[in-house]
């Protein structure tokens, strides 16, 4: 059996990396095949919104860890190095895109006619773009050959 630190550091991750997979893979495209896209959204924005939580926590935790344990030798870690992007990923999406997201969805319809050019599909790409990267990096912190804390 694992030291309990050693456990929670894989759950975490586990929890953190598998949750953006399977939310951004296979949640959220079911999501919009099977219910209206009003609908859809709203959930698919609440379970965004909840992984952010998990990212934050989780990798706060991850990062903190991984200081504790290897002194100022993590900052040259490559471990390290994905943590703190998939966290500031995090942040920046969960406290600086979904606000602007959120403010523009009311004016969705006058968006459609073309009123404000498109601010809320611009937001949304750069917000999935975002989501995009931070999965891709969780799965390079997951596939990384050897010991975890490289």
């Amino acid at each position: 059996m694992q030291p309990f630190p050693q456990a929670l550091r894989a759950i975490l991750t586990v929890l953190w990396v598998g949750g953006l997979w399977v939310i951004g893979v296979v949640v959220a495209p079911i999501l919009f095949q099977q219910l209206d896209h009003a609908q859809a959204g709203r959930v698919a924005g609440a379970l965004f919104r909840a992984m952010a939580w998990i990212g934050i926590v989780a990798g706060g935790y991850l990062v903190l860890d991984l200081l504790w344990q290897a002194g100022l030798a993590a900052f040259r870690s490559r471990t390290f190095w994905l943590l703190m992007a998939m966290l500031t990923l995090t942040l920046v999406n969960h406290f600086a895109v979904f606000p602007v997201i959120a403010a523009l969805k009311p004016q969705m319809h006058a968006a459609a006619e073309g009123v404000f050019g498109g601010g809320f599909q611009s937001w949304h790409t750069i917000s999935s773009l975002i989501y995009l990267l931070q999965s891709l990096l969780g799965l390079a912190l997951v596939a990384a050959p050897g010991d975890s804390r490289r």
